[in-house]
């Protein structure tokens, strides 16, 4: 498989050095791993060695830890069949996992993934990942709301916009689904789509577009609606990003170089 080609530079520790990253990058693969394909991935993150998931469906929704080498899921817990999860992301020591359409926050125990807490909100939740100091939400349309992960109340929120390949002008990009806070940068899943988005999370401007159509696994690339791409993790320690897919066999892992 061939890497994306943004211009390829020597390896760098991508965010040691700088918080943000230049407008080039390259994705380059290094591995590809096993994924569940019963996992209707919604929600993906990786940290400490592991990678944590959140699968949606009524009735097959769960939270889980893996392995990522060997996709097996070490823990995990079945959320009950009224909710349909979505984003997950970790915050001062906790797991945050969104549903759907039920206006709900799961609060889970990193370690043991014992639900501790709830929160309420207005809306539907998709994707979900942590800057530090807030909790970032998309909702399925051009907005981000930005989230005191404390009380689950909304600071304040952005609009993303940006020119999609080959267009002359900015428009709003909808359907931002699942999400990664990677050196400084949103990034997003768009929904039915192959693309990722890199988003300045000052003022939700697109910096580039990523196209990962050569990644999709051959059975489903007819399926735009359910099958498709969702699912990024970072791990900072090796520049290391994971990629996979709704329902995928497989897990990407790339590596991230930058521009120096």
């Amino acid at each position: 498989m061939q890497a994306l080609f943004l211009p390829l530079f020597l390896f760098t520790a991508v965010c040691a050095e700088t918080a943000e990253l230049p407008p080039k990058i390259v994705l380059t693969p290094i591995a590809a791993y096993p994924h569940d394909e019963n996992a209707y991935t919604q929600g993906l993150f990786f940290d400490g060695g592991y990678l944590y998931e959140s699968t949606g469906q009524y009735g097959q929704s769960t939270l889980r830890k893996v392995d990522p080498k060997t996709g097996d899921v070490l823990i995990h817990v079945n959320i009950p069949n009224r909710y349909f999860a979505e984003g997950l992301a970790l915050a001062d020591g906790k797991l945050f996992q969104l549903t759907w359409r039920e206006n709900a926050c799961f609060v889970f125990d990193k370690n043991t993934l014992k639900k501790t807490d709830e929160h309420k909100y207005n809306g539907e939740g998709w994707g979900l990942t942590f800057d530090g100091e807030h909790l970032i939400m998309s909702d399925g349309s051009a907005a981000l709301k930005f989230l005191d992960p404390k009380t689950f109340k909304q600071k304040h929120k952005i609009g993303v916009s940006g020119k999609p390949p080959g267009a002359k002008k900015d428009v709003p990009v909808l359907n931002l689904n699942e999400l990664e806070f990677i050196c400084g940068e949103i990034w997003a899943n768009v929904w039915q789509t192959t693309k990722i988005v890199r988003i300045d999370p000052k003022n939700g401007k697109v910096i580039a577009w990523i196209e990962m159509a050569a990644f999709v696994p051959e059975k489903h690339r007819t399926d735009t609606q359910n099958c498709v791409l969702n699912g990024i993790a970072f791990d900072a320690g090796t520049n290391h990003v994971y990629i996979t897919g709704k329902n995928w066999n497989v897990m990407y892992v790339l590596r991230l170089t930058t521009d120096k």
